[in-house]
């Protein structure tokens, strides 16, 4: 999947019927879907290039993602602007994308886009491994269900790393988990709705000697999977469930079934740029799965754990803010 950014303000509007294969893959339609979400990929592309670049400046104005700088609890009041419904929340559209986009890598070696890009992507396996080292060696007890023991005195981080479940929700062409496989992870699982998504991802994994990692057609919204998974990622599925004409619902069920795939004690780490670190927080954070018929109230299953600081940020009007947010979330173990 990819980085999404508001579409243009003479954009036609999105029309609210079932679309077409035919409808999504014309050049007008095709122009407005890869003004709207693509950060340009250094792996190639089948989208157009000039339609890549992204004017921080009109981003900021246009107050679409961005807050005034601030600590992570300082504008939990303040709602989240409501996202627009766009093609990008649609299965069909992926169905097509990833049509051309596998021509393309079997023509021309291309994988295709990468979600916000190739530095973003690396940025966040470095973060991250770095983060499940020092949270393991920090945590008291167990990680999920125990099965990471406890690293002793001079162990390899990347002997503790290996021993980890990993999920990557929405994977695309799973050129995250390839990343995450050279910072020491090797338990690792891809899931995508799309067939399309995991047939490239299986291509791209056997090209480059990453075989061993998993790839399955799966929805995160109606999951079959039972397992359950100590590190959790998804690097832009939520903002495209957001953009779905039934966006507030699809994201209702996504955090009912995360909390579900994460391993109490667990770790999901959410990249997004359609929401600000602060209000991922908080809609995490008030997520809860209360009993029916009851006024029982139950702890939120996630709490803030940690932030990708790194990025760089804008200025403009007097507003400070960042076209990515990266959060770890802790899934309780009492919740």
């Amino acid at each position: 999947m990819a980085g999404i950014r508001w579409p243009p303000e003479d954009a036609e509007p999105v029309q609210t019927r079932a679309l077409t294969t035919s409808d999504l893959i014309s050049d007008d339609d095709r122009s407005v879907a890869a003004d709207s979400w693509s950060v340009k990929s250094d792996y190639g592309s089948t989208l157009d290039d000039e339609q890549r670049q992204v004017d921080a400046s009109d981003v900021l104005s246009s107050g679409g993602t961005f807050r005034a700088a601030s600590d992570y609890s300082s504008d939990k009041d303040e709602p989240e602007a409501e996202m627009e419904n766009s093609m990008l929340g649609l299965l069909s559209y992926w169905e097509s994308i990833y049509t051309d986009e596998i021509a393309n890598f079997h023509e021309n070696g291309h994988v295709g886009e990468v979600w916000f890009g190739v530095e973003v992507m690396e940025t966040i396996a470095v973060w991250i491994k770095n983060l499940c080292a020092n949270f393991h060696q920090g945590h008291s007890g167990s990680l999920g269900d125990g099965t990471v023991p406890k690293p002793n005195p001079g162990e390899e981080v990347s002997k503790v790393l290996a021993s980890w479940s990993v999920l990557d929700i929405g994977t695309g062409n799973g050129l995250f988990l390839q990343e995450l496989a050279k910072q020491g992870f090797s338990d690792l699982t891809g899931i995508d709705y799309c067939d399309g998504a995991i047939n490239l991802a299986r291509n791209v994994a056997d090209r480059d000697g990453c075989s061993s990692i998993k790839f399955l057609i799966d929805d995160v919204l109606e999951t079959k999977l039972e397992k359950q998974y100590q590190l959790v990622t998804d690097k832009g599925a939520l903002d495209s469930i957001g953009l779905h004409p039934d966006g507030a619902a699809r994201r209702l069920l996504f955090w009912g079934s995360v909390s579900k795939l994460v391993a109490p004690g667990g770790i999901l780490v959410i990249t997004t740029c359609n929401t600000t670190k602060d209000g991922l927080v908080q809609e995490a954070e008030s997520f809860h799965l209360k009993p029916a018929a009851t006024d029982v109230q139950v702890l939120s299953k996630f709490r803030y754990l940690d932030h990708i600081d790194s990025y760089p940020s804008f200025s403009f009007g007097g507003l400070e803010g960042r076209s990515v947010a990266t959060v770890a979330l802790e899934r309780r173990l009492e919740a």
